[in-house]
């Protein structure tokens, strides 16, 4: 397949492009960026102008836009995450772009599963301004599969890990390796993650098999577990012995309600399982590498 990529510069673009070969890039017009082939634009919205961005490209991976974060309005992530996204896949299907493959979030479906499992048809529940245009955007790429025969392939991963990884998992992974003691002593939650290597070769499966197109895949690792074993096995990549403190769960979750950091709790602590069973059933893909050997990998690396 021939793929255009948006995105790139990343977090998950960037192991896509390492790994995989990208034919052109989106990147924001003006920036420096190591790719050879590029389509530069001077923001991500309804009016984007895509004029010539498709040409010899049968694949988009769409990648781009508002990650969450307090600091962006409703509108705003609207007029990205949704017209922005819209209006690309609009263009692309008129200009003969066989496929798209949309990077949403498994916060489409809820931000706990309290002990059960989200399934790709379990009733949508976004709960933030991000989550619903991510929902949003995906009901739109569905309306224009229809119209236009578009092949729409919905990823919804659940929290990315790696080296370099953003927000919140990135500052708990550099905390581990500098100051190695976290108080999950108590906490026994269940939750889903995939590995950035995972993900970025799902993607390029969802893009080039020929039974992904019209369905929608949760993306894991595979294996739920606690926050406390994952921080461990991180911990040991990097040759820490953690000492985990035993905090009692109620009280770090009421401790986060009142620095107003609820949704890094909910994150670190509640459970989010998801049952990823169709991305093997459908396209025959099992992750390339377990937990622990991608967690193994931040050792081979500056973070």
């Amino acid at each position: 397949m021939k793929i255009l990529l948006t995105g790139g510069t990343g977090f998950v673009g960037r192991e896509l492009s390492s790994r995989f070969f990208i034919k052109k890039q989106v990147v924001r017009t003006g920036t420096v960026h190591p790719y050879s082939c590029v389509y530069g634009i001077d923001s991500l919205n309804g009016t984007t102008d895509w004029s010539g961005a498709f040409i010899d490209i049968d694949t988009i991976i769409h990648l781009a836009g508002l990650a969450h974060s307090n600091s962006f309005s409703q509108h705003e992530y609207k007029s990205v995450n949704v017209e922005g996204t819209l209006h690309l896949a609009n263009e692309a299907a008129k200009a003969g772009v066989k496929r798209f493959v949309f990077v949403s979030s498994a916060g489409v479906n809820g931000s706990s599963t309290n002990g059960s499992l989200y399934h790709p048809n379990s009733p949508p529940s976004p709960h933030n301004f991000y989550t619903q245009s991510k929902y949003d955007a995906e009901i739109g790429l569905n309306k224009i599969s229809l119209e236009t025969g578009l092949e729409v392939v919905i990823v919804r991963p659940t929290l990315v890990y790696g080296v370099n990884a953003p927000g919140n998992l990135g500052m708990l992974i550099k905390l581990i390796k500098y100051l190695p003691v976290l108080p999950f002593g108590l906490t026994a939650n269940k939750r889903d993650f995939i590995a950035v290597h995972n993900l970025a070769h799902l993607l390029i499966t969802c893009a080039t098999h020929p039974n992904a197109d019209g369905h929608i895949f949760l993306a894991s690792d595979g294996v739920p577990v606690s926050t406390k074993e994952f921080t461990n096995a991180i911990g040991e990549s990097l040759g820490k012995t953690l000492l985990q403190l035993p905090v009692p769960v109620n009280l770090m979750k009421f401790v986060a309600r009142l620095l107003g950091k609820s949704t890094m709790a909910e994150q670190l602590l509640g459970d989010l399982q998801v049952d990823s069973s169709n991305v093997q059933k459908i396209l025959g893909w099992v992750p390339p590498y377990t937990m622990r050997q991608a967690i193994a990998l931040l050792s081979t690396k500056n973070i």
